[in-house]
């Protein structure tokens, strides 16, 4: 498994509830440029819209060799391969509890199919953002006393 793009924006946004592997319908030029890492996940959603999963605003670039008069558009709406149990599960959680559908990598498995990996989370406010930074931040000072720590020397007598 080779993760391609990872959206780092969703995790300083969202609280992550569940986690779910899903297939990507792509074209053949979108599978070139994502494997040279031309793709971006920031600012994506996923929709439901009768009874299939589409994902929104993920930006693939054309590959450079792409014929000039069939390029894809780079923003076009793409289909996710989900089972309907699955998309039933996300439909009724997104409806009820108000939660959003965001995708947070994508990767290559060992087959060579692009997979996308979504996510169930709810919005962050404010103040849990700021909670979060304060965190990283004291766990970081807290990782560079240790590594600058120096142990004091043992005598032997």
């Amino acid at each position: 498994m080779s993760i391609i793009i990872r959206n780092k924006k969703a995790l300083h946004d969202y609280f992550i509830i569940e986690q779910i592997e899903a297939g990507l319908v792509l074209a053949g030029s979108e599978v070139k440029s994502l494997r040279n890492g031309r793709a971006n996940l920031k600012d994506s959603f996923v929709r439901i819209i009768n009874n299939e999963a589409f994902v929104f605003g993920v930006h693939l670039t054309y590959h450079h060799t792409t014929n000039p008069y069939f390029k894809p558009d780079e923003k076009r709406v793409r289909k996710l391969l989900l089972h309907r149990k699955q998309i039933d599960k996300l439909f009724g959680q997104v409806s009820q509890k108000g939660l959003s559908i965001i995708p947070l990598q994508i990767y290559f498995n060992k087959k060579g199919y692009a997979k996308i990996i979504i996510a169930l989370a709810k919005g962050k406010k404010e103040y849990d953002k700021r909670e979060t930074i304060k965190r990283k931040e004291l766990a970081r000072e807290a990782q560079a006393s240790m590594k600058n720590y120096e142990y004091p020397k043992r005598s032997n007598k």
